[in-house]
């Protein structure tokens, strides 16, 4: 069976490009080779259900110190004000945006197992699984 090599429609007489199955215009089949129903189409398969999707909110973030560079736990109610490495007493102002802290993870609680979870920051807006539970969650922008 040919492709259709183009000109005028059959039953409208507009022009239509070569390799076309169905006019443009009107609809009709360019190929006079093909019937109406020669193409079977599949079965509706439905989508999957996807389970609750829940906002959370981090609680905090976990950064390295400038000064000696070990891992911090911190509180989100920080963020923003001058703290204190509790390693090696040394001051600074977590503001995230600053370079010095370039990378950051977030800590929370799955809503569905309760177990804390920790993820980088390029998480945060994502929807994302618990990997404990597989329960859906979605880790929320507070840090901006």
């Amino acid at each position: 069976m040919p492709a259709w090599p183009g000109g005028p429609c059959p039953i409208c007489s507009e022009f239509m490009p070569e390799n076309l199955v169905h006019c443009q215009s009107c609809r009709a089949l360019l190929n006079p080779d093909l019937v109406q129903d020669s193409v079977e189409l599949p079965a509706f398969q439905p989508l999957q259900e996807i389970a609750v999707m829940i906002d959370v909110v981090p609680e905090g973030v976990f950064v390295k110190c400038p000064k000696c560079n070990e891992s911090l736990r911190i509180n989100k109610k920080y963020i923003g004000q001058n703290i204190q490495c509790k390693l090696c007493k040394h001051p600074f102002e977590l503001d995230l945006s600053d370079p010095k802290f370039e990378s950051f993870s977030v800590f929370a609680k799955c809503p569905h197992c309760e177990k804390e979870l920790r993820a980088g920051e390029k998480y945060l807006g994502s929807k994302v699984a618990c990997k404990y539970c597989h329960g859906k969650i979605k880790l929320t922008r507070v840090f901006d």
